[in-house]
């Protein structure tokens, strides 16, 4: 196990890309090497503290928005501009296939033998204790790889959205015209979360008109937010609770028109968020959810495997019968868990 980790290790700062894949297996599956490695990595990090950190940016919107197209995009803006750039690209079907998901990056591929660019699809289904958990330890990964950027994108489809937006430090949310999205966006609460909005396809009649409605929406929600902050913040504080005003912008990925303007934006959102604290105070929500999320991965197996004892069974039958209180054998079942960890 220790031969596997110093060689991993030794390839993850060197980007060797069979190296960083196996690492990130391990660490998604969790298994003793995978522990292991997350060790090693937070050792080197305590070591290496002021190295810069890499600049997590997420994409969502909603199928066929052209996310793909843009990670593609960005990937060539970005290494245009000197930066190495790792994609995780958030499968929710299968982390290696899945038909037209991972059919639809296979222009990312053009990027392969450019050592300076890692792409990897992860299955966001099956993790013990979620996205959060899973995510934060592959990024552990490519921060210590070194990559200057990492893009996390997801397919857009429910709870991910969210999910990916709380582990990126700039997110990106792409909408089509034509599509609604304007209204639903608003509907869903993803202006809450989007730090920059695109309107891609926008050589599509209704594009400027999306934008617009956007603006409208997003000018009106960031007044609402400055004037609670307003009221909550006392005299010195008040540059602390300053409140960032997400750009709407347009842009065609399948030709790169605009894509320089994301990336100018993305700049500006980072540099707004480390004079403000916002960059500090987002990776240390990062860091609570990625705890909790694999405390309770890890108390779920334990629960698991307690469940598989005939005498849990037994009580299972006896809920279904209505002959016993689902809490009380719940609350069993987490006595017999904690017990069995602590001998």
């Amino acid at each position: 196990m220790t031969d596997e980790v110093d060689r991993l290790m030794a390839g993850i700062a060197g980007r060797k890309v069979r190296d960083l894949a196996r690492a990130i297996t391990l660490v998604e599956n969790g298994g003793p090497d995978g522990l292991e490695l997350l060790r090693r990595l937070a050792e080197q990090a305590r070591s290496d503290a002021d190295r810069p950190r890499s600049h997590v940016v997420g994409i969502t919107g909603s199928p066929g928005v052209g996310k793909s197209t843009m990670t593609a995009a960005l990937i060539t803006a970005f290494r245009a501009r000197g930066q190495s750039v790792a994609v995780v690209a958030v499968d929710p079907s299968s982390p290696f296939s899945g038909g037209a998901l991972l059919g639809d990056r296979i222009r990312m591929q053009s990027h392969s033998s450019d050592e300076n660019v890692f792409i990897r699809s992860m299955a966001s289904r099956g993790h013990l204790g979620g996205l959060a958990a899973a995510a934060g330890h592959v990024l552990r990964v490519l921060d210590a790889a070194g990559f200057d950027v990492v893009v996390v994108e997801t397919v857009g489809v429910g709870q991910s959205e969210v999910e990916v937006a709380a582990a990126a430090d700039t997110t990106i949310v792409m909408l089509a015209p034509g599509m609604g999205d304007g209204i639903q966006a608003a509907k869903a609460g993803i202006l809450e979360i989007g730090d920059l909005f695109v309107v891609n396809k926008a050589d599509r009649e209704g594009a400027q008109t999306t934008a617009r409605d956007l603006r409208q929406m997003i000018s009106l929600a960031t007044s609402q937010q400055n004037a609670t902050s307003q009221q909550n913040a006392t005299a010195e504080a008040d540059d602390s609770v300053a409140v960032w005003t997400p750009p709407v912008l347009t842009a065609i990925a399948s030709t790169d028109t605009g894509i320089d303007d994301i990336v100018a934006a993305v700049a500006d959102h980072r540099a707004w968020a480390l004079d403000h604290g916002e960059l500090d105070r987002r990776r240390l929500a990062r860091a609570r959810e990625e705890v909790v999320a694999t405390a309770v991965g890890m108390v779920r197996s334990r629960i698991e495997d307690a469940s598989s004892m005939s005498a849990f069974e037994d009580s299972v039958s006896a809920v279904a019968h209505g002959e016993a209180d689902v809490h009380g054998v719940a609350e069993a079942l987490v006595d017999e868990t904690g017990s069995r960890a602590g001998s």
